[in-house]
């Protein structure tokens, strides 16, 4: 419940909406069971980032999914591809640069999404005979993510799901070719 809360306050309001009052208000507990279960506010920040990597992962490769479409789809999904789970990453991202508990959970889930990533490509380069390096692939796959992730918090109206997607696609197939249904 806490987690929850915490994600509901960080895509209310950013970083400034996650205090232990709304999290409690918005979970409907009292403020001693943060300490309790996560012994400290950072200890909370640091399972919500967790929790967040988890229900993106779940939509971006379902069932460990490695095919580069799939992939691309679930990045800019109109579930993934909003206001609140934007919103969240972007709190989340600004944390991450001065937080050094919320640093270490970052680096231990990102660690796992670019192996995910390098899977994809791995896969793809096998099924069409491509002699390249996945792992040199997989950091720009994700940073080109992130970044179209970015501009549709900036602007969402220049940077709708259909475009951001064509836009990863697009990119992706001059690199790897073709990229099949």
């Amino acid at each position: 419940m806490l987690i929850d809360a915490g994600l509901a306050c960080l895509a209310r309001g950013g970083l400034q909406a996650f205090t232990i009052d709304n999290i409690c208000r918005e979970s409907g507990v009292s403020r001693g069971l943060v300490s309790f279960h996560f012994g400290s506010k950072d200890g909370l920040l640091s399972e919500v980032y967790v929790a967040a990597y988890r229900n993106f992962l779940a939509i971006l490769m379902p069932d460990h999914v490695t095919d580069l479409r799939a992939l691309i789809n679930g990045a800019f999904s109109e579930e993934l591809y909003r206001h609140d789970p934007l919103n969240i990453w972007l709190a989340l991202w600004g944390e991450v640069a001065v937080n050094p508990t919320l640093r270490q959970a970052h680096r231990a889930q990102y660690t796992a999404l670019l192996s995910r990533i390098e899977n994809a490509i791995a896969r793809h380069a096998a099924e069409h005979g491509l002699k390249i390096d996945p792992a040199s692939l997989a950091l720009p796959v994700m940073a080109l993510i992130d970044g179209l992730w970015l501009e549709a918090q900036i602007d969402p109206e220049l940077f709708s799901p259909a475009r951001a997607r064509a836009a990863a696609l697009a990119l992706l197939s001059h690199a790897l070719g073709p990229i099949d249904p």
